[in-house]
């Protein structure tokens, strides 16, 4: 058992976590479990630690979440703080800036845009260099008594306490625990690409979103003269998940745009560039059984819309090690981070969801429609909702039972 500081007390065995995935969600649960007092063994089916995907916004909510524990991933040397966030036509015409400073201020974080790697990094470096087993897929679990075995494709078997599935959205727990599931695919696709790039309207922490009909496009100001970008594109949904066209169908898609999009996607190598299909999965109210449970993507995927991915996978991590923390029924610390979890990652879902469907609007009475309410929502109104996503809820309440 743990003791208030995240030590173990003299005379029991010290807990041990099976984490299936490395990714941003498996290192951030090894990274708070281990401060917890619990031992880490994580399993990662890419031959190499070398992470997809391209940046990400690491939100206040995550950083306030970790500092619950006493962690502090020093993501502003590592990434940029970004003050606001513009909102802009196709060609860059502005619609209107969505403060984060003041909202950062009042909720003791500021929103960062980072390298996927730099994260990575980040966690591992807090996680104490944990054992990391590569090429490892997992297969099945089997649960016997209070112990969790884990079966591989490989061959190879582990036995742990507890099993963490933190393996994405094809995630092999999550379809023990749930069965065959089918994806929603609301029909577009996601381009990603990060490149070293100087131009004099990125400069100072820029953000923007351009909106366009049924697309639209991120520029994203990293570390020194790093840019990130992303765009999106309506499409059938088989062809968003089987995209085989190139960057010059990319330049074709945002010709006429902003001047500083055409730059960004010319000078974009084509093989910097990661597509990805849009989708999620309708919501899952059961997340694990005994001594398994579910994290990040494995437990509530969703549309990119609130940039919210990567931060709810580190609230979980930071939920689960505070239930895990001194707990002697170690199934039953997994129910309360469940219960706790599941109305805010639940609403996310939704949020992203239904935000996705207004931002891909292709008919032009909708787009203006869209433009306008953007333009006159009161800024309380729209303060309120981002402070929603933007806060840390805290630690689970002791005394609620779990579902």
């Amino acid at each position: 058992m743990a003791a208030a500081d995240g030590t173990r007390r003299p005379g029991r065995r010290r807990p041990k976590a099976l984490i299936i995935g490395a990714g941003i969600g498996g290192l951030a649960a090894a990274a708070t479990l281990r401060h917890v007092g619990v031992d880490v063994e994580i399993y990662e089916k890419a031959g190499d630690m070398r992470p997809g995907g391209s940046a990400l916004s690491l939100s206040a909510n995550a950083r306030v979440a970790l500092r619950t524990l006493g962690l502090d991933l020093d993501v502003e040397r590592r990434g940029r703080a970004y003050p606001a966030l513009r909102l802009c036509t196709a060609t860059g015409d502005p619609i209107r800036t969505v403060s984060f400073a003041r909202l950062g201020d009042r909720l003791g974080a500021q929103n960062v845009a980072i390298h996927r790697a730099e994260l990575h990094q980040a966690l591992l470096a807090a996680a104490g260099d944990p054992p990391v087993r590569l090429g490892a897929t997992a297969r099945r679990f089997r649960v016997t008594g209070d112990h969790v075995r884990v079966d591989f494709h490989e061959g190879q078997t582990a036995e742990g306490d507890l099993l963490i599935g933190a393996d994405g959205f094809h995630s092999a727990v999550r379809r023990q625990i749930a069965g065959p599931e089918r994806p929603r695919e609301p029909g577009y696709v996601c381009w990603l690409a990060t490149l070293p790039l100087r131009h004099p309207k990125i400069r100072d922490g820029y953000a923007a979103h351009y909106w366009g009909r049924g697309q639209r496009f991120g520029l994203v100001q990293l570390d020194g003269d790093r840019v990130y970008w992303w765009g999106t594109l309506n499409m059938a949904p088989a062809v968003a998940r089987d995209w085989r066209g190139g960057k010059a169908e990319i330049e074709r898609a945002y010709s006429g745009w902003a001047e500083e999009i055409r730059v960004a996607i010319a000078q974009t190598p084509e093989s910097a560039i990661i597509s990805v299909p849009a989708r999620d999965r309708p919501f899952l109210d059961r997340w694990g059984c005994g001594p398994v449970t579910l994290l990040g993507d494995a437990a509530h995927p969703m549309l990119p819309s609130l940039g919210q991915g990567a931060a709810l996978a580190v609230e979980d991590a930071v939920v689960l090690a505070h239930c895990l923390r001194q707990a002697v029924d170690l199934p039953h610390a997994l129910r309360r981070y469940e219960t706790a979890r599941r109305d805010r990652t639940r609403w996310m879902v939704r949020e992203a969801y239904s935000l996705s469907r207004v931002e891909q609007l292709a008919h032009p009475i909708a787009d203006l429609v869209r433009r306008l309410y953007l333009r006159w929502l009161p800024d309380r109104l729209l303060d309120r909702r981002n402070e929603i996503a933007l806060t840390f809820a805290g630690s689970p309440d002791p005394t609620v039972t779990p579902k």
